[in-house]
């Protein structure tokens, strides 16, 4: 019995990591760390703006 499997590689899109906040769209180089650490593209910031008013 063999096991044919398809190993599709998922590609990494680079414009993601392009260190830009998505809410206040300015530069910051905490943007791909809080994007590795919770899956949001927020600087540090706009983060804790999240957390502490998350409206």
């Amino acid at each position: 019995m063999t096991n044919n499997f398809d190993y599709k590689s998922e590609k990494l899109d680079y414009n993601e990591l392009n260190d830009i906040c998505d809410e206040c769209k300015k530069e910051d180089e905490t943007v791909t760390q809080n994007l590795i650490l919770t899956g949001y593209k927020l600087c540090n910031s706009c983060r804790t703006s999240k957390t502490l008013f998350p409206l």
